[in-house]
């Protein structure tokens, strides 16, 4: 059996780099997110509220639940949370 190595979890787990990199900043979104509502110190239903989402969707973001997020969508929410979003674009290694 030949073992292979990645750069990432994401290049592992992806079919095309394309994919990798969605799954990539998904998964930093992602993050940033779950660091910035737990800073609220509020209950779910408040701060899914201000989120203008429903409790059991913060709930799958709170237990990152990746799959279940696009990327719009965590822009959006990650914009509702105050986040300033930069993307930094550079040539592939």
């Amino acid at each position: 059996m030949e073992v292979q190595t990645f750069d990432s979890v994401f290049d592992a787990l992806a079919d095309t780099p394309a994919e990798a990199a969605n799954m990539k900043a998904r998964s930093e979104l992602l993050s940033a997110l779950k660091s910035r509502i737990r800073t609220w110190d509020m209950p779910q239903e408040a701060a899914a509220a201000r989120l203008g989402i429903t409790r059991p969707r913060l709930n799958d973001l709170l237990r990152g639940k990746l799959g279940k997020f696009s990327l719009d969508a965590l822009v959006n929410l990650a914009t509702a949370s105050g986040l300033t979003l930069e993307i930094r674009i550079a040539e592939a290694a």
